[in-house]
């Protein structure tokens, strides 16, 4: 699966895996249009870290509109001639509606996402971000976003858990998935190299990459 045919690559993780880093920077490689979370955006989610019982509703929606929105300008782009790179995946939206929301809160939900979903580009390749709890909690800590202060352990824990089973059972993309625990490839060229390997290997369904000194 050689990059130069890609067309749409969607990277996806936890609450900090890097996703938006790696997104950034394969980005800039391809020469591709990015496509990034508006997270700071939502008018809710310091209020919903604060108070989750209360604020989870809004918080989704928001999230679920605001994703469908920017990917469904996708469709007025020329995908065979501007490469496109996502840090998110629509359906990611229900794994933390899954975790946030109430049984009645989710019936409601469910009806707005299954008429809109439909209407969304797949990517040629979903890359998700494999990660500890804990590696995920340092990196919080380390970029010090001022609305995630309030983010437990428990919480990027729960999330974690149903990361891994959702993209275990992930079949509707091609997926490349990278335990990130022990590289950097951010700071390390030799890590971001070794990822664009791994993508150009890629020869369908799904690889796992576990580099050497994560092992």
């Amino acid at each position: 699966m050689s990059l130069k045919n890609l067309h749409y690559i969607a990277v996806e993780g936890v609450i900090g895996a890097g996703k938006t880093t790696l997104a950034d920077m394969l980005a800039k490689t391809l020469g591709a249009h990015l496509i990034l979370e508006e997270f700071e955006e939502n008018p809710f989610l310091e209020d919903f870290y604060r108070d989750p019982e209360h604020y989870a509703f809004q918080t989704q929606i928001f999230f679920l509109l605001s994703r469908f929105r920017q990917l469904q300008e996708l469709r007025q782009v020329d995908l065979f001639r501007q490469k496109v790179v996502s840090d998110y995946i629509f359906e990611k939206d229900r794994i933390f509606a899954t975790l946030n929301l109430s049984e009645k809160e989710m019936k409601l939900y469910d009806g707005i996402a299954r008429l809109i979903e439909k209407e969304v580009p797949r990517p040629d390749l979903v890359i998700y971000l494999q990660a500890s709890t804990q590696h995920l909690m340092e990196n919080i800590r380390k970029r010090g976003r001022p609305y995630e202060k309030n983010i437990e352990y428990e919480y990027i824990d729960a999330l974690n858990e149903l990361y891994n089973r959702f993209f275990f059972h992930y079949t509707r993309t091609p997926l490349l998935v990278i335990n990130t625990d022990e590289i950097d490839f951010k700071h390390n060229e030799d890590d971001y190299r070794d990822i664009l390997v791994q993508i150009n290997q890629h020869t369908g369904g799904t690889r796992y990459y576990v580099p050497k000194k994560a092992r």
